[in-house]
């Protein structure tokens, strides 16, 4: 770790005393201090133009070959891990994000379940599954997997993600003396993922129990699923580390994109670490072509080694998040949260590299305007239990924008929709502004776009066709 002036080193006592309070492994107080000593030198976590270049092109899923082999035989040594640390609580929930209802009555996690099992039905080897959780999800998350005994095996079924102080934005002190003690701690953001497998034991399991490639993706992306073919080009290159990456789309400009460090290395920039000054370039989609869907593959044994060089905790770039004590109280104290991306540790393997992948492998629902289309028939969940895109479907990713004021959470969505989502299978655009009211086999064609006067509600009726206007 960087030197720091003593009294620097003091301002960060109030947080250890904190952490080592509430019973924090020392490899997370020690995460954390890194950080939050960033925050309090001035670093604000950016990125800017100056030290990247753009990347013209990468190598594509679709266009391998040869490597299903490699990769079945691969599959002994793999292993599937699911970030499952959300509560959806811009959604309006307070339980786990993957016990929402998302395609035939099927949450995320039954559906994560039945591609875990199939995958093992398939190809005949016992392909464990971890979910990384947070406190919030745990106890849910375990209740709902008892529905699939099968799934259990020598290996745990989940371990758990760290909790770190909020930071007051105005002193940067500890968020203290909240009404609810448990809003003074949030997540490290999932770059924690390498911390946990160490501190929670299972980076030492997984390697004596020679698990090599571990496969890992968001419990929200149902197009995420463990590829033979993808996982036999990354065992056959030895790479250390891989990400897949997708087409930047209008849709995806304020997402994180891939580009390529002074140096030559990868490396990944999140919206929150490019320079508000840079911001219009950071969005253009024909410069930063590929964007970060999260799945990523990583070599275990390299992990390990990696983790050796940097004293167990991986230098990930400090992303600094501003956000309220109280997320649903915007007049709560203003804090940052400390966070990290597991996508940023490209940069650090040699020989890393990345993947294009089709958008199939990429449907992840982060608000209610995804959920809507998921429940559509614009989707469809397919034998091995991926949610794609309707084959009969011409048209490219729909694009839903929903009235915050009227659709932001599951139950207004459930309230204004009640007999299940409008058909959308030929719809580009579905825009509504103002409150709706949909009835049975409504059905949405081309670009739709629905102004209901303010106080009003507007019941469309059953049977009803909404067309281009």
């Amino acid at each position: 770790m960087a030197e720091y002036p003593g009294d620097m080193l003091n301002a960060f006592r109030p947080f250890e005393a904190k952490m080592r309070e509430a019973g924090a492994h020392p490899l997370v107080i020690n995460m954390f201090k890194r950080n939050y000593l960033q925050l309090i030198s001035g670093s604000e976590g950016t990125i800017a133009r100056s030290q990247i270049d753009a990347i013209e092109d990468v190598p594509d899923a679709e266009k391998l070959s040869g490597h299903a082999s490699t990769g079945t035989d691969a599959l002994r040594q793999a292993v599937v891990i699911k970030l499952n640390g959300g509560l959806g609580t811009s959604m309006g929930l307070e339980q786990a994000k993957s016990l929402i209802p998302v395609k035939d009555g099927l949450r995320f996690i039954d559906i994560i379940a039945q591609q875990t099992l199939h995958l093992r039905t398939q190809y005949g080897t016992a392909v464990p599954l971890l979910l990384m959780n947070s406190f919030n999800t745990r106890d849910d998350s375990l209740e709902a997997l008892e529905a699939w005994p099968e799934l259990t095996g020598d290996l745990p079924l989940d371990f758990l993600q760290h909790r770190i102080p909020k930071v007051l934005v105005d002193g940067l002190d500890p968020a203290n003396g909240a009404e609810d003690a448990e809003l003074e701690w949030c997540p490290p953001g999932h770059g924690d993922l390498y911390t946990a497998l160490v501190t929670s034991g299972l980076l030492d399991q997984l390697l004596a129990r020679d698990i090599r490639y571990a496969f890992v993706s968001n419990a929200d992306n149902l197009g995420a699923v463990l590829d033979p073919e993808i996982l036999g080009y990354f065992a056959s290159q030895e790479f250390p580390f891989m990400m897949e990456v997708a087409d930047r789309t209008p849709a995806d400009r304020k997402g994180g994109h891939l580009a390529l460090l002074k140096d030559g290395r990868l490396t990944l920039r999140e919206r929150a670490q490019c320079p508000e000054d840079e911001t219009e370039e950071f969005q253009d989609i024909t410069r930063y072509r590929f964007f970060n869907t999260n799945n990523l593959w990583i070599d275990l044994k390299a992990l390990k080694e990696t983790l050796d060089r940097y004293d167990g905790i991986l230098p990930l770039p400090l992303i600094r998040n501003r956000k309220t004590l109280n997320p649903r109280d915007p007049e709560s104290p203003g804090v940052y949260q400390l966070e990290t991306a597991m996508g940023a540790a490209i940069s650090l393997f040699e020989n890393a590299a990345a993947l294009r992948v089709p958008r199939r492998r990429f449907a992840p629902v982060k608000t209610t305007d995804d959920l809507l289309g998921i429940w559509s028939d614009a989707y469809v969940l397919t034998d091995d239990f991926r949610i794609v895109q309707n084959p009969a479907r011409t048209l490219s990713t729909i694009d839903i924008v929903l009235d915050r004021d009227f659709y932001k959470f599951v139950s207004q969505l459930e309230e204004r929709f009640p007999h299940g989502a409008p058909s959308l299978l030929h719809c580009a655009e579905l825009h509504i502004e103002g409150d709706a009211l949909f009835g049975r086999n409504v059905v949405c064609r081309g670009s739709v776009h629905l102004q209901i006067p303010a106080g009003e509600q507007r019941v469309i009726d059953d049977g009803t066709v909404l067309e281009e206007s």
